[in-house]
């Protein structure tokens, strides 16, 4: 179940049919993106800013209009003059018939002037255009352009006429042709009718923003860069390792290079570099394997070729032959054919399927003295000994091992067949159970002519067959030892060929086992 969900979790991962190399950009590029659509947000602060600008423009213009109320005619015109310098405001004075009567730039130099159209330089148009384009992307209120009028009446200014009318404070937002923002405030002056028009060209609040956007555009640009360059080097030292993976296997794979390495990537000690390692010694065991399949399969028609040929040719010569005493010569060859061929079919159908059933073998605690006597007594009462005594010694605390019983039980019954087979018939066998460190050793040694050094590794060959001369041609397959020795690496052991430990002549073979606690413990 959790193979399953650990699979069906990496199935939806969306852009699944994405490479990896877009993806990692993707995941790596999205949050700069959002960041960068803060510089959206900015319309927010920019609205911030403009209501607080409003309100200072209602209290200037309110108290303006007190300190003009109860001032002479030429105090008011230097009041004008006055407060715009030092607010950087235009200020006009409108009687009670709506006529203009003084106005500070008139009065004195203009204390600003908005920025003549075609004049700016290309990042005052950039910044300009970006302006109206965060202003459409989020939706904001369309607002009125700047324009002086040439009317000197004070019904030109919307703003103005509604003071007048309802004699309070009234506040007109526009844009100047430069795209900074004029706020016009118009307030009554004392009580015989007279107003009051301010006119600030808040260019500071255009700067503040664009400056905060610029920076934080910069800071993204530069972050994007950054996150591209990184993303780029991180995909480059996933994806191509993967690649060269990916091609090396896929011609492993397709067979067509029989030598074909796949990449070990002995410098990176990451997880990749463990993937490499891992893919190039399975290929390695794969190719191993299939080497020993091919050549098990040609052994295997070499071994059954010869009974065939035997058994067809004592079935063909029956039909020709009337002597009585030749034609039972020639069924009993046949029927030594066909047992040797029913041997040979049944050892080449076990050593075939013991991997896959080791592999899917649940290992248990095995007490190998107890599996041992049990062997012996059962070949006594079977008499599968010939009549040759086994000496049995095993250490005093017993000895446990993890494995498969009826699997263990085979090596120990070949390894006893293989020792009848070279001793001779009043020689004991001797089984030997001990214990070296973390290791169980079980050793059946015999009294046979022994194996010479060069040998003892061939023992283990597949339908390797050195019998003795007085043993029956076609007893054994030659398999018995090849079978032991497989299952006793699939118990994570090995299985050895020597000679007998005092020096006489005889043959010992070593099964070694992990001890059960440390075995449990790897497993």
């Amino acid at each position: 179940m959790a193979a399953d969900s650990g699979a069906a979790a990496l199935a939806f991962v969306p852009g699944r049919r994405l490479s990896l190399t877009p993806r990692i950009l993707i995941i790596n590029l999205l949050p700069l993106l959002l960041l960068g659509g803060g510089v959206f947000y900015l319309d927010s602060y920019r609205k911030q800013l403009l209501d607080e600008r409003y309100k200072l423009a209602r209290v200037e213009a309110q108290i303006t209009a007190e300190a003009l109320a109860g001032a002479s005619r030429e105090r008011q015109e230097a009041l004008l003059i006055q407060i715009g310098k030092e607010q950087k405001m235009r200020l006009r004075m409108f009687d009670a018939q709506g006529r203009l009567w003084a106005d500070s730039f008139a009065l004195d130099e203009p204390s600003f002037a908005f920025d003549t159209p075609g004049d700016e330089t290309w990042q005052e148009n950039f910044a300009r255009w970006l302006d109206r384009a965060v202003d459409a992307i989020v939706g904001a209120d369309p607002i009125p352009n700047y324009i002086e009028s040439e009317s000197t009446d004070a019904d030109a200014w919307p703003e103005l006429k509604r003071a007048r009318e309802d004699n309070l404070t009234r506040i007109q937002l526009r844009d100047a042709s430069d795209g900074t923002p004029v706020i016009n405030t118009a307030a009554p002056v004392g009580l015989k009718g007279a107003t009051l028009l301010t006119t600030r060209n808040a260019v500071d609040i255009t700067l503040e923003v664009r400056e905060a956007r610029g920076t934080l555009i910069s800071a993204v640009l530069l972050a994007l860069l950054m996150s591209t360059l990184l993303s780029l080097y991180m995909a480059r030292t996933i994806v191509t390792p993967l690649r060269l993976l990916a091609n090396a296997t896929t011609r492993v794979r397709q067979g067509r290079d029989r030598q074909v390495e796949v990449p070990r990537l002995p410098a990176r000690h990451d997880e990749i570099g463990q993937l490499a390692r891992a893919i190039s010694d399975m290929t390695a065991t794969l190719r191993q394997r299939i080497d020993a399949v091919e050549h098990f399969a040609a052994d295997v028609a070499h071994e059954i070729k010869n009974p065939l040929a035997s058994l067809r040719s004592a079935v063909e010569s029956l039909a020709r032959v009337e002597d009585p005493d030749l034609r039972r010569q020639l069924n009993d060859i046949a029927a030594h054919d066909v047992r040797r061929i029913d041997r040979l079919v049944s050892e080449i159908s076990e050593a075939s399927r013991i991997d896959a059933e080791m592999s899917r073998a649940t290992f248990e605690s095995i007490d190998l003295v107890a599996l041992s006597d049990n062997i012996i007594r059962r070949r006594e009462a079977r008499d599968l000994n010939g009549g040759r005594p086994i000496s049995f010694t095993y250490p005093r605390g017993g000895a446990s091992v993890m494995g498969v019983p009826i699997r263990l039980e085979r090596v120990i019954d070949n390894l006893l067949d293989n020792a009848v087979s070279f001793s001779p018939s009043d020689a004991p066998i001797e089984l030997t159970i001990d214990r070296d460190e973390a290791r169980v050793l079980l050793s059946v040694c015999d009294h046979g002519p022994g194996i010479p050094e060069g040998a003892r590794e061939k023992v283990f060959r597949r339908f390797h067959s050195d019998r003795p001369e007085e043993e029956g041609f076609g007893q054994h397959s030659g398999l018995g030892l090849a079978i032991a020795q497989t299952i006793a690496e699939a118990h994570d052991g090995t299985l050895l060929a020597g000679a007998r430990p005092d020096g006489t002549s005889g043959a010992c073979m070593t099964l070694a086992l992990p001890d059960a606690a440390g075995a449990a413990t790897r497993r």
